[in-house]
């Protein structure tokens, strides 16, 4: 059962600056260091690519490398960049450098994807910070820069070898959801055809996180992974982007009685604001994303909501900024560090993404009022509109993260 708040607690005016006077964390921003900036140099490096025939995977490889250059040596395209997270309002993001691919060279993969990140971070002097612990989160906002938090939307880095957890914490890692949406070492993920639970080599895993004091995230498992991670962490876990399977089911989606649970032991669930996984028919709009952020505040209380958008371009899905022509295929899917053609697996190969038509990443479902990162205000306005205090407002836009992430991480 949805409650509804008949009220807005703010005109729309009211709340754009409300939301650019507060903090706000968007605990699942994928592609905050390698899809955000498409400048016009990039733009014309894609004309010259697509003139040679390179396929889409390795187009956007060699623009997320571009990104980093970019940053590197031109003010102008620090600017640009620096411009997008001005317009989000958001202050620190969680980033993503594990994702879906071939388990080989995935180690190697996330690697390269992070001390990329670090060029970036690097080369923008603090205006972009690598956050790695609660008070970082808060002194970012303090000093009005932006944050950016690691997080891996998968195990395959660290292979059958549990010290690189030790190595990834090292470079940065904080936060490490334990499947993505087939199986692995860990555990199933949330679309493969028998959804079991972790592995022993998985509760291993859910140790060491512990002991290193990671963040331990479930938002692509199985039901069932994220019931044994529950039971296996001393800590808190986290669903830091998913939706209500009470409001729209969604193989991505979760029940009442695991947010119930995951709230009960302190830990946080994240709202994706991906018109798929919120609403079954094309149409989807931040009314129907609002509908789930309600819902779980019904279930889980208002100190363990917030919002993991999981967006960064435009497209029914994650996407990237770059502007790819409609003729080169689908959608962006993945975060790829490979020069591999197609190394996801189309046509021929294996398609390591885990979605299928039945899980609506198509062109038909998208959030009209909420199609990028830089939309980002939309979703405090129509927080708004709905009637959620002021109060009610930072806790979900960025309080109950810092708080989560305090408990796990310190």
């Amino acid at each position: 059962m949805v409650t509804t708040r008949k009220t807005p607690s703010m005109s729309s005016e009211e709340a754009r600056r409300f939301h650019n006077e507060c903090m706000v964390v968007d605990s699942q921003q994928p592609g905050a260091t390698s899809g955000l900036l498409f400048n016009n140099e990039m733009r014309a490096a894609m004309d010259e690519f697509i003139a040679k025939g390179l396929s889409r995977n390795v187009i956007r490889r060699r623009l997320q490398a571009m990104g980093v250059r970019e940053i590197q040596t031109s003010p102008k395209a620090r600017r640009e960049y620096m411009a997008l997270w001005e317009r989000s309002g958001v202050n620190v993001a969680s980033a993503t450098y594990a994702g879906p691919r071939p388990p080989d060279g995935a180690f190697e993969a996330s690697v390269g994807a992070m001390a990329e990140a670090r060029g970036m971070i690097d080369a923008l002097d603090g205006e972009l910070r690598l956050v790695l612990t609660a008070d970082g989160i808060e002194q970012a906002f303090a000093d009005g820069v932006r944050g950016v938090i690691f997080d891996f939307q998968d195990t395959t880095p660290f292979g059958s070898d549990i010290d690189r957890i030790d190595l990834f914490y090292n470079l940065g890692l904080r936060v490490v959801q334990l499947t993505y949406n087939l199986r692995n070492l860990v555990g199933d993920g949330c679309t493969e055809r028998y959804k079991t639970g972790l592995t022993y080599f998985g509760l291993s895993v859910v140790e060491k996180l512990n002991e290193k004091r990671m963040v331990v995230d479930v938002s692509h498992c199985s039901e069932q992974v994220g019931w044994d991670a529950l039971d296996a962490s001393t800590s808190p876990i986290i669903v830091s982007h998913s939706a209500s399977n009470a409001v729209c089911h969604h193989d991505r989606g979760k029940g009442d009685d695991l947010a119930r649970a995951i709230a009960e032991r302190g830990g946080f669930f994240g709202v994706a604001a991906i018109g798929g996984f919120i609403r079954g028919e094309p149409g989807a709009t931040l009314d129907d994303f609002v509908d789930h952020v309600e819902h779980l505040v019904d279930v889980m209380g208002i100190d363990h909501v917030g919002i993991g958008s999981d967006k960064c371009g435009q497209g029914p899905g994650t996407e990237s900024n770059y502007e790819f022509p409609e003729d080169m295929g689908p959608f962006e899917t993945s975060f790829l560090y490979s020069e591999d053609p197609e190394p996801q697996g189309a046509p021929d190969g294996f398609p390591w993404m885990g979605f299928r038509a039945e899980h609506r990443l198509s062109n038909d479902h998208r959030i009209l009022d909420f199609d990028q990162f830089t939309d980002w205000p939309n979703i405090t306005i129509k927080l708004a509109e709905r009637g959620f205090s002021e109060d009610e407002l930072r806790k979900l836009l960025g309080q109950n993260y810092v708080r989560v992430f305090r408990d796990i991480v310190g």
